[in-house]
This record gives C-alpha cells, structure tokens and sequence, in this order.
C-alpha cells in the first residue's frame, strides 16, 4: 500500500467517494479534506477499491474508515491492508473519525480492548433538512421572528447563487467580515478563513453549493455547501452581524434553495468547543449530535509493564542488565551472528557505538512497545537474545532469536522458541505467533521446524512459519 501528499487535484478526482458516502460526518467529504490538507497533513491510498485517508497531526499518525463505492467486504479487507501496513512500517494503528455504525467492526476485530474517545466537541450536528426550508412550529418561532424582522428592515434583500466567477465579490465580502470580527475583539482562526479562500475557488470544481443574501446589491452573507449522501453539509455560513437576522435568514434560504426530495439532512458540523456557536447550534433543534470516534485498539504488549523472568529446564530468561552489557555488545556487533536477524545497526549509526548505545535501544523498543528483548542465560552467562515484536492488532506477534557462536548447536535455540511461545500463548493470550527466516539460513530453518512451527509460504527471500496454541 502506498500512501500519496493529497492534493486539490486529486479529491476533485475521486470526489464520487465523497458524494455517495452515506456517514453523516462532514469529515468525510471532498470540500472539508481540502478546507484541512495542509493543517492536518493528509496522505492518502486506493485500497480494494476504497479512498483511504491518512492524516498526521501534531506529531501522531490516524486513519480514517475507508470509504467504498458501496461494497462492504472491500472496507473489510481495506482494513485489513491498513494493519500490515502499519506492522510492515512500525506505526501505531490509530483511528480518527470513527461512526457510531462502523464501530462494532472494531470490536469484533479487536474485542473491547481499545481505548475509545468520543469528545464532545468533535460531534456534528445534523438536522431534519424540511426544519430549514420551513422553520414550521413552536420549536422555531424564535427563527421565523428573526426572519420575519429581517424582511422588515430590508424588502429589497434577495438570495443569490454564487460560483467560483463570483470570487472577487466573495473576497470583497469576507475582508469585511473579518475586519468586523476583529474590532468586536472575536477570535478568527487564520487557517479557518485561508481555507475558505481556496474553497470559494474551487466551487465549481468540486460541485459544491454556494449562496449568499444580498441586500441593496450588497452582499452581505455567504454560505458553502456539499451533497455526500443523503446529507447538505454547511461548510462555510458567515454574515455581516449588523444586518440584524442576517445568519438565520442565510440558513433558511439556503435551505430553500438547495434542499432536495433526496436530501433528509443538513449537517452544521462541531462546534469547535465554543460556547456561542454551541448555543446557537443547539437553538436549531438538531436531530442528532453525531458521534464521532478515536479508536485505538491495543496490542498484547501494551499491557506490560515490565519484562517477565521465565525458566525452562536450562535456561533462564530476564532483562539483559548492564552487567552483560558487554556480552550483549558482542551479539550485536558480530556482523556474521546477525547477517540473518533483519536489523543492520550499519545502516543507522555511523562510527563505532558502545555497549551503552545497544542497551539504550533494547530498552527504548521495550519502552516503546515495540519489541519484548529477553536475555538467554545459561549457567548464569549471557547466550543470546529471544524476542517478541512486531505485535499485531488481532492477538499474533512474531518472534526471533540470536545466539552468540559458542552457545550454537546445543539445542538452546529450540528450548527458548518453545518457552517464549508458550508465555506468549499462556500469558499474553497470543492466538498465533509468527516467525520468517532467510532462505539461505537453513540452522533457522531446522530450527523453527523442531519447535513445532509450520512453513506457510515462501516468497524470494524468506521462509515464513506460523504456530498456535493447538499445535
């Protein structure tokens, strides 16, 4: 899988994802992913037929539910493309935007073993659509007073549909609001208003709805919208607040205008956690504050703490200490101990380390949940170093093993394979551990076969070997 910078060019390109999701959450639609590529640096993959998004943000990777052309099975194995591809490339599986519908796949993926946030801040609001085109009942009555009033103080007032031609007056028009919003001493959000600057450029392209109120030829309001299923989602409303209603009458307008037989929804979006827009939102009578979740499933290594002393009938099995610092130092830079261990520190240090360079680094991928190191001891001396890493999502991890050269051909090897699969088996309720070797190493071969693995595949390089608990 091979993510790719989005760009303009390409969400104009696969905007039918966009226009024919049906999750009621505006973070699925093409004018929010270009109102927000560069704030939230957005990447993005087709994978099994689905638009797959992923998006860095201060520092941490999410993705996003892939969004298909109406076939289930293909998001299934979409997701299951996005794991090997964050196991194949070390990052944390981490999930943004979840909808409430899509949730039980995760916990039928991976229990309840997640950690799930559900901000109240992030949710959208959405609306029956007819509420706008008619601010029928009692309910509303504030609304129809508001417009009501409007229409007194300004019978000329008239809707108009705008496009991207219109730039120059749109700009004209969102210079005055911001200049106003400044002087009121209200807080605007810089990126907030450049990216409307790019939408309003793009409004035909993307085949979105924009609109706005004119009044004595003025134009005093601005509203962007986009279809995405059954849905209208307002991206941009914005109104010169000295025209008294001016805000609700440009909802209800655009309402008018836009709201077709197919459309049940209008979509306002969060309220960015602010308490005036929180209040307005709400005086609309939403139907549903649509849940929006942060998934992360967890792994069985992210539940220990320290690592583990195990005993078979040999050996003892513990945390390489500094007092074989130096033992250990010979593991690792033993250039013919470890042509076949997957990991060349040559490539990632230059000049000559230290033991205290190799110790630092097991302990950093046991800090950071990347890797289980465990020292072989034998007689009480350092003979090598059995690993789990490269954990999965749905209990299965793969293991490894080195051993120095004169503790080779003692049957040591097979001894810890056995004794850590069985921990991670029995105390890590590891369902399947996994391990791949060189073609070239038959010793690791032979090896992983006498303790019980089972070849599953090969490709041009490797051997790969799985075992469960049952075998």
């Amino acid at each position: 899988m091979q993510f790719k910078r989005l760009t303009t060019e390409d969400i104009i390109r696969y905007a039918d994802y966009f226009l024919k999701c049906n999750l009621h959450l505006s973070d699925y639609s093409a004018a929010f992913k270009m109102m927000w590529q560069d704030y939230y640096t957005e990447y993005f993959a087709i994978v099994e037929g689905c638009f797959v998004s992923e998006e860095f943000y201060q520092g941490r990777t999410y993705f996003y539910y892939p969004l298909s052309l109406d076939d289930e099975a293909a998001e299934d194995r979409a997701l299951d493309a996005i794991e090997r591809y964050c196991r194949e490339n070390n990052i944390r599986l981490h999930y943004t935007a979840v909808p409430r519908e899509k949730l039980s796949k995760f916990t039928s993926r991976y229990g309840f073993d997640m950690r799930i946030n559900n901000k109240r801040r992030w949710r959208d609001y959405l609306y029956n659509a007819q509420d706008f085109v008619t601010f029928a009942g009692k309910k509303y009555s504030g609304q129809r007073n508001h417009i009501n009033k409007f229409k007194k103080l300004y019978p000329d007032f008239e809707y108009c549909v705008l496009t991207s031609a219109d730039s120059e007056e749109i700009f004209a028009f969102l210079k005055e609001f911001a200049h106003r919003q400044i002087e009121k001493g209200t807080v605007i959000a810089k990126e907030e208003l450049e990216s409307v600057y790019k939408l309003t450029a793009l409004i035909d392209k993307l085949g979105l709805k924009a609109g706005g109120i004119r009044v004595n030829g003025k134009l005093i309001s601005y509203s962007v919208g986009e279809r995405c299923g059954d849905q209208l989602i307002i991206h941009v409303e914005k109104a010169l607040t000295q025209y008294e209603g001016a805000y609700t009458v440009t909802a209800h307008q655009f309402a008018v205008n836009n709201v077709t037989s197919d459309i049940r929804y209008i979509n306002r979006e969060d309220d960015s956690n602010d308490a005036g827009l929180r209040k307005s939102k709400l005086q609309y009578n939403p139907v549903e504050l649509v849940d929006k979740y942060n998934v992360l499933p967890h792994r069985s290594i992210d539940n220990v703490s320290r690592l583990p002393e195990l005993r078979s009938e040999r050996l003892l099995f513990k945390e390489i200490d500094d007092f074989n610092a130096i033992a250990f130092y010979r593991l690792e830079y033993d250039e013919e101990r470890n042509r076949y261990w997957g990991y060349n520190w040559r490539e990632h240090f230059s000049g000559e380390p230290t033991p205290e360079y190799f110790m630092r680094g097991i302990r950093d991928d046991f800090k950071n949940k990347e890797e289980m190191p465990l020292g072989i001891f034998y007689q009480n001396r350092l003979a090598g170093e059995v690993v789990l890493h490269n954990f999965g999502y749905r209990n299965d991890c793969e293991i490894g093993i080195r051993l120095l050269p004169e503790y080779e051909g003692m049957g040591i090897a097979k001894e810890s394979l056995l004794t850590l699969m069985h921990y991670a088996f029995f105390e890590l309720d590891i369902e399947k551990v996994l391990a791949k070797c060189f073609k070239a190493n038959d010793r690791s071969k032979r090896t992983l076969i006498s303790a019980g693995m089972r070849c599953i595949g090969e490709d041009d390089t490797f051997y790969y070997f799985e075992k469960t608990a049952a075998m």
